[in-house]
């Protein structure tokens, strides 16, 4: 008889065991179980479809409208206008959605019975999962907007999370090659697919104000409501084999199950057979050198995203640890959560654990997502660091796991490290996209640029179709040394994130100012991409072994990384370009160089050895600020000969154990294939950001009219505002509002790791229309000074001031053309307060500075000094010719301007908000006439003569918007309003 025929026959059969004649007593009740499934879905679907007939009935035109539009604009109530805001609809939907409870909790617990697998804590996920979503659903349905807004959508937002983990489990429960299993997958699929339109409309009519937008919005709204209730639905099939049988006692409760039927064991035994068939046929000739068949092109591209997350959170635990010794100036204790880094990998030390996270790699990665991308959430930056740091654990467990997992899979490994790297470009692209900011980091939301919505929508999606590969049964770990592969991988990982993150971190390191004679990171973003994609490509492409030899590793290796630290310009670019297609090639020589050992112990040695190099790059600038500094004060060269020194060892390891992996065909034609495209994709991304972000013209000056010009001085406090956001765009808007054409900004170098890799002037300059002088680069060891100008910058140049005990001390001195003009402005940041003379050696340095110049001047300045006293006199002194701007302005210790050869206008103080803990100092000047240069009057020029506003005509006068309680918590203080002198 055939397969067929045998099923045909035995499907019409009925094969059931008759529990009810087997009772002493006829029962009261006897009810298949899928009527439970049945109630179920009819009771959820009427509840709400009742409302929604009642409220179209009595309140149409009020439950259509909201806060922007109203019928006949908008036709479509959404579901919570619908069963939340009136009566008696929102009283018809609890009552029906209350009678939904009994077969709800009926379900959960069939379900657990009928999918139980053992052995599998997928049951036991899906249960708690079910029963808590169940209770989010209550908060949400019974706790309206229009009661509580934001419980509301917490319960929301958590039901939606606590999908994820029901839905997979469920799907993956259900058995094997059946209906209900695909449907149950597609209606998933069906239901995070409707999110992302719905986002969209959300914003067209949130952000846009788009008429009919909130329509088709709550099109997809009552979609997910229709396929989340669908996906419930397909239980009933399971629940056929189920028959409950309640007994005249009226305390027995007595079950019994169907035999299972032979068909389904002739299809799980085929299935097996397949799968076996499938295994064999996977192996190659030589049993101690396994092979595997290659990703499809979905799993290529979800581990594509899954790395962008892995990156994205390992990186922002840099930067919002960083936030915490900036305002006490020290170590504070929140720089221990590092330490989850290199102890997450511990948590793999039981092989259960391991085969465990193995088989449900979704789960690691949903919450790496949830935790790491999700934690913008969270208000509050001591508790957000804390829920960073939860997601860099899954993060790291997740990577390692997944890469012990394909250690008996070559191909697919090989393409996992090239979507590895490849994730780490394609944050380097999204934050050239963003002006250097990665906009999935918790330190983004709405207001600032931030794409965390949409992050945790596609990171979650990706998460669920997360590859399950069948981990090794032997670990292969031949040849070698854990202990140098361990140091390879820490110095590898460490290269990368702290030159590859970013393409304009190695632009800066060989900027020297104008006239520009080397990259800029906008011009030297796409080189750096290209590159970086083309080294990647290679790899992907070549063996391993084409990257081992000490020639290509001392001679591109060594002399790029060379050439880099020594040179400036286009010589030290092309250097750095170099070193990025070396670092880019060298991913699957490190990796594959600890293949197959023990995962937890080479990622705790690997990992803690990143840790030591991280911590040593923060040392070499912040050595005035914590313990043993002096000893790597400076010492940019220890840590890049360093970080390559243990790089070769893993290329060392990996030549020890180059008998074994030669035998290995790690590329394939499919791999090759799938990550081309993908490279291809994010060349697209980034061809089309360097188009977005090309100048199209520089604004005029705010003043040009009256040839007057605004400068400001303004420390900034690394772009971290008072509530750990980045603040670049708020800065901007400040600096927009108080019409500064010349701006200095101090505290701005983060471009390094512990800064996240990014420039947050870009941002300002290019919306503004300003030139951007960056200041001394990341390898000169300061904080960081920045020059910002509406007026040409024809000349600057760099300066470290003379710092034997404490920090550096950086200027700019640069010559601006101001409406045909030559005016200098020098814009520096003196020493802390506990080196005095640290900053008595440094007001010597800008005094000759200046004192050198002939032209027109202006100081903007960070002097910690009091007036008239100390230090501040070598500044204002005979020698530098210069003079303050307002010398009766006593309440001053950090921030000057002073000026020369110019008149000044007007001087204003305006408040901080919470962007920073210093405020914005501006001033007023005009060029002098020839008249006033030959008949200089020295008094009218530098004195302190005051007129009162109405005194000064309208075009010199300072923004108005300031007065009073100003705006967004910007005002004139200190003397409340802006100071003229008389002109």
């Amino acid at each position: 008889m055939s397969d067929r025929n045998e099923i045909e026959e035995i499907e019409g059969a009925e094969n059931t065991v008759d529990v009810s004649a087997s009772l002493s007593n006829p029962p009261t009740l006897a009810l298949n179980a899928k009527w439970i499934s049945f109630a179920h879905t009819f009771l959820a679907s009427l509840s709400f479809l009742a409302a929604l007939v009642v409220g179209v009935y009595l309140h149409y035109h009020k439950i259509v409208e909201n806060a922007s539009f109203g019928y006949p604009d908008e036709w479509m109530p959404s579901v919570s206008a619908t069963i939340g805001d009136r009566y008696p609809e929102r009283n018809v939907f609890q009552i029906i959605i209350a009678l939904t409870a009994g077969p709800r909790f009926a379900l959960l617990a069939l379900n657990f019975i009928t999918l139980y697998k053992q052995s599998s804590y997928l049951p036991y996920i899906g249960l708690i999962a079910g029963l808590l979503r169940t209770f989010t659903a209550g908060g949400w349905m019974y706790i309206t907007s229009t009661d509580d807004h934001d419980a509301h959508d917490v319960f929301m937002i958590s039901y939606m999370v606590l999908t994820i983990p029901w839905t997979v489990c469920t799907t993956l429960l259900s058995p094997r090659h059946s209906f209900q299993r695909k449907a149950r997958f597609y209606s998933a699929v069906g239901f995070f697919s409707t999110i992302v339109p719905l986002i969209y409309w959300f914003i067209q009519h949130k952000v846009h104000v788009r008429a009919g937008a909130y329509s088709i919005y709550a099109y997809f709204e009552w979609g997910l409501i229709a396929l989340d209730i669908l996906f419930d639905s397909w239980s009933y099939i399971d629940f056929q084999t189920i028959n409950i049988y309640i007994l005249g006692s009226g305390v027995k409760f007595t079950m019994s199950q169907q035999k299972k039927k032979k068909s389904d064991q002739i299809f799980s035994k085929k299935a097996d057979k397949i799968e076996e068939t499938k295994e064999a046929e996977n192996k190659i000739g030589q049993k101690t050198v396994p092979s595997s068949v290659e990703f499809t092109d979905i799993e290529a591209a979800v581990n594509l995203v899954n790395s962008y997350m892995f990156w994205t959170v390992i990186t922002s635990l840099f930067v919002s640890v960083w936030y915490f010794p900036l305002w006490d100036l020290g170590l504070t204790g929140y720089e221990a959560v590092i330490v989850s880094l290199f102890l997450a990998p511990l948590v793999l030390l039981p092989t259960s654990l391991k085969r465990y996270f193995a088989a449900a790699p979704y789960l690691t990665r949903s919450l790496t997502v949830i935790l790491g991308i999700g934690a913008f959430k969270v208000e509050d930056p001591e508790k957000r660091l804390l829920t960073i740091t939860a997601g860099t654990v899954f993060a790291v467990i997740s990577f390692v796991n997944e890469f012990w997992s394909l250690s008996s899979h070559p191909k697919k490994l090989h393409s996992y490290i090239s979507t590895l790297t490849l994730g780490l470009l394609a944050t380097s692209v999204l934050k050239f996209l963003n002006y250097s900011n990665n906009p999935l980091w918790p330190i983004m939301h709405n207001e600032n640029g931030g794409w965390n919505n949409l992050g945790i929508f596609v990171g979650l999606l990706a998460s669920l179709y997360t590859p399950v590969i069948k981990p090794p049964v032997v670990v292969h770990n031949e040849g070698g040394s854990v202990v140098l592969g361990a140091l390879g991988l820490g110095g590898y990982f460490f290269s990368l994130q702290a030159f590859l993150s970013d393409s304009g971190t190695l632009a800066l390191w060989t900027w020297e100012g104008f006239p520009v004679r080397g990259p800029t990171p906008i011009t030297g973003a796409l080189p750096h991409i290209a590159v970086f994609a083309l080294a990647i490509l290679i790899a992907t492409r070549a063996h391993p072994n084409i990257f081992t030899s000490w020639s290509y590793n001392l001679i591109i290796g060594a002399g790029s990384a060379t050439a880099t630290y020594l040179f400036k310009g286009w010589t030290g670019y092309i250097g750095a370009l170099l070193y990025v297609f070396y670092l880019a090639t060298l991913a699957p020589v490190i990796l594959q160089s600890i293949s197959g050992y023990n995962p937890s112990g080479v990622f705790f040695m690997g990992f803690l050895t990143n840790i030591f190099l991280s911590l040593a790059s923060i040392w070499i600038v912040a050595y005035a600020f914590v313990p043993y500094g002096p000893l790597l004060r400076e010492r940019t060269d220890l840590i890049l000969g360093s970080s390559l020194f243990l790089t070769y060892l893993g290329v060392f390891n990996y030549r020890l154990r180059m008998e074994r992996l030669t035998k290995i065909d790690f590329c394939g034609a499919k791999t090759i294939k799938q990550i081309t495209k993908l490279i291809v994709i994010i060349l697209i991304i980034a061809i089309t950001a360097g188009i977005k972000r090309v100048p199209t013209g520089l604004n005029r000056p705010y003043n040009a009219n009256s040839e007057s010009f605004t400068a400001g001085i303004w420390c900034v406090h690394f772009g971290l505002d008072n509530d750990m956001w980045s603040s670049e765009t708020r800065m901007r808007d400040l600096i927009r509002d108080a019409e500064v054409d010349i701006i200095g900004l101090l505290e701005t170098d983060t471009q390094r790791l512990i800064g996240g890799n990014r420039d947050f002037t870009q941002k300002i300059a290019e919306d503004l229309g300003m030139y951007v002088d960056y200041g001394p680069g990341p390898n000169k060891h300061t904080w960081g000074a920045a020059l910002l100008s509406k007026f040409p910058i024809l000349r600057s140049s760099h300066h470290l001031l003379p710092s034997p005990v404490g920090e550096l001390a950086p200027a700019i001195h640069a010559t601006l053309d101001i409406y045909g003009e030559e005016v200098d402005v020098v814009v520096f940041h003196s020493g802390q307060e506990e080196d005095v003379e640290d900053r008595r050696l440094q007001s010597l340095g800008v005094e000759e500075i200046m004192a050198n110049s002939e032209k027109p001047l202006v100081l903007l300045s960070y002097l910690v000094t009091d007036p008239l006293v100390g230090n501040y006199n070598t500044y204002a002194s005979q020698k530098s010719r210069m003079h303050d701007i307002d010398s009766t302005d006593w309440d001053r210790w950090c921030e000057y301007i002073m000026f020369r050869d110019l008149k000044k206008v007007a001087y204003a103080r305006i408040s901080r908000s919470t962007i920073t803990d210093t405020e914005l100092q501006i001033a007023k000047f005009k060029l002098l006439t020839n008249e006033e240069k030959q008949d200089f009057d020295y008094d009218f020029i530098y004195g302190n003569n005051f007129v009162e506003e109405d005194e000064v005509e309208e075009s010199l006068r300072m923004p108005q918007m300031f007065y009073g309680d100003g705006v967004r918590g910007h005002r004139y203080h200190v003397f409340d309003k802006p100071k003229y002198f008389r002109t």
